[in-house]
């Protein structure tokens, strides 16, 4: 029979890997990420899940300013699309009326995944924005998610 020793260096990775992502808010933007490649921005629809649990990556490479997200036919009317590649929900609360805000979860920076029943849902730890304003419509997250600036022209939204 052998027995076999794990090195500290092993144990140390197991733990922070099993530790990351959860936690309570203590104001800050905690949160372990990775970075991803860039690659071009593609909805995620409004029911089907773009991430599952996975805190978002931190590059910022995807979607340039100027390009196009979508159409704003896209964009259902009191909902919106997740663009996970671009990190970026476009909502429209109401008929011709066009938001976008960051995807990454206020929480524990968790790109959120659909936008349902009028808000924004972070997978990881249930939190929910409002598709208005980006304001929290249920905790765990204390703060909204920041409006980012998007262009309509035509039928076009595109990264200001």
């Amino acid at each position: 029979m052998t027995s076999r020793v794990t090195n500290r260096r092993t144990v140390l990775l197991a733990a922070a890997a099993l530790t990351t992502g959860c936690g309570s808010d203590g104001g800050g933007d905690a949160g372990t990420a990775s970075s991803a490649p860039a690659t071009p921005a593609a909805p995620t629809g409004t029911g089907t899940p773009a991430e599952t649990g996975t805190p978002a990556p931190t590059s910022t490479a995807a979607s340039p300013a100027g390009e196009a997200l979508a159409k704003t036919t896209d964009i259902p009317v009191g909902g919106g699309t997740v663009f996970k590649e671009a990190k970026v929900v476009v909502t429209q609360p109401t008929a011709g009326e066009f938001k976008a805000f960051s995807a990454i979860c206020t929480h524990q920076s968790c790109l959120v995944n659909k936008v349902a029943d009028g808000t924004i849902d972070c997978p990881c730890h249930g939190s929910r924005f409002r598709v208005a304003d980006g304001s929290v419509a249920k905790g765990p997250a204390t703060r909204p998610l920041p409006a980012e600036r998007i262009n309509v022209s035509g039928d076009s939204i595109t990264l200001a």
